[in-house]
């Protein structure tokens, strides 16, 4: 599932809030991110950064593990979600971001759950967990957060 919006701010400045973990609870249009657990900002493939969470899906509050698995400064950041301390089911974030000149930027947010296989979390989780609503929320939170 992808969203699109144009946004009016330069790409620097987006990707310095989506780069921020400690920012992407003001961003969560589903309302599970509680806060983070750990994180440095994204910087690399590989990095791990741990947020804080609560969703009746998962019964209350857990934590998730982010694996960095996409990073191109101003233009892309991906990760891959975890229940904490396992390794990622299948399920991936995707931030691609293009200039659209020196204060416009294309913003597409991708959720995308098409390489989870096991079929338990399959049934208890019911995918998409969150919505094309949710998501477009998201894009609007970071449009103002990125006007404030």
């Amino acid at each position: 599932m992808t969203v699109e919006r144009t946004i009016d701010a330069p790409v620097d400045a987006l990707f310095d809030i989506l780069s921020n973990p400690q920012r992407h609870q003001e961003l969560d249009g589903s309302g599970f991110i509680r806060s983070v657990d750990h994180a440095d900002r994204i910087q690399e493939v590989g990095q791990k950064f741990t947020m804080n969470m609560q969703g009746d899906h998962m019964d209350g509050e857990y934590k998730t593990d982010n694996h960095v698995s996409g990073y191109a400064k101003d233009k892309l950041l991906a990760w891959k979600t975890a229940p904490e301390g396992a390794e990622p089911p299948g399920w991936e974030w995707l931030w691609e971001l293009e200039s659209q000149g020196p204060k416009e930027t294309l913003v597409r947010h991708t959720y995308d759950w098409s390489k989870v296989t096991d079929k338990k979390l399959l049934e208890k989780l019911k995918f998409p967990l969150i919505t094309e609503d949710q998501l477009n929320d998201t894009l609007a939170r970071l449009a103002t957060a990125s006007s404030s």
